[in-house]
């Protein structure tokens, strides 16, 4: 007879097998594919994938590709709209305060603005004049500019010509060929400054957050002022800042 460890052994096991075949069938249409990725025998994952479609969670079949079923999609959906970044990020953000002791902001996109919807304060005895809600452009802040650097360069020219690139200080970019090669520059190192062009000696460096779409779509901050962290040494907090930000991402169900 069969001891009971074994047999929970025996049935975690096929969870994870099949689970395993759910999620890879989500991410590739095809049997061999699935097979491929997945490395268990044809037949293991063909009685796995009939067992799914009968359950509603997979649709399709082996010569048309398979994808998320009736009662995936419910429940999936459901999940979605439950989703609250505050919420989510807000673990995420008060371990990043508590490492850089900076006031860190959470925005999300919206429209030609980002709106804070997280800001978590240091122990400093200044605080930020940002407040939870506020809208602030694009262009002239670090989360504004982590978000914008993966547009394509239409959708860049449009918000451009849209806004007119507006000075918020006199170090605002308000040049659209200054403003792409901004962007090139976050692209390529993966952050974004802000180094008192939103609002004079503020200063702030950003990383992006991708959604589970894969968009990038809200932003993180980690400001200070410049007195305490003057030219662009705000920059030494940009690796703590794409951790963070990369986490909240996975939490979201992002790839960044």
């Amino acid at each position: 007879m069969e001891s009971s460890t074994g047999a929970h052994a025996s049935v975690s096991n096929a969870n994870q097998k099949t689970l395993r075949v759910l999620e890879v069938a989500l991410l590739n249409e095809r049997f061999t594919d699935i097979v491929t990725e997945t490395g268990l025998p044809k037949s293991t994952v063909h009685r796995i994938l009939a067992s799914l479609i009968e359950e509603g969670f997979l649709s399709g079949d082996a010569e048309r590709g398979y994808h998320g079923g009736s009662r995936f999609m419910a429940l999936a959906g459901r999940v979605l709209s439950r989703v609250d970044i505050s919420r989510i990020a807000a673990p995420v953000v008060d371990q990043l305060v508590a490492e850089v002791d900076c006031t860190v902001h959470v925005g999300t996109l919206s429209g030609d603005e980002m709106v804070y919807v997280i800001r978590t304060d240091s122990s400093k005895p200044y605080r930020m004049r940002s407040r939870v809600g506020l809208a602030i452009p694009l262009h002239s802040t670090g989360m504004g500019k982590a978000v914008m650097a993966f547009w394509p360069d239409d959708r860049i020219a449009s918000y451009a010509s849209r806004t007119g690139l507006p000075a918020r200080t006199d170090s605002t970019i308000t040049d659209l060929g200054r403003l792409r090669d901004a962007l090139a520059d976050v692209r390529e190192r993966g952050y974004a400054l802000d180094l008192g062009e939103n609002e004079p000696g503020t200063v702030c460096v950003s990383a992006p957050i991708s959604d589970h779409t894969g968009e990038v779509s809200h932003g993180l901050s980690v400001s200070s002022i410049a007195l305490e962290h003057p030219g662009q040494s705000i920059e030494e907090f940009a690796p703590q800042a794409v951790a963070a930000a990369n986490e909240i991402s996975r939490l979201l169900g992002g790839t960044r």
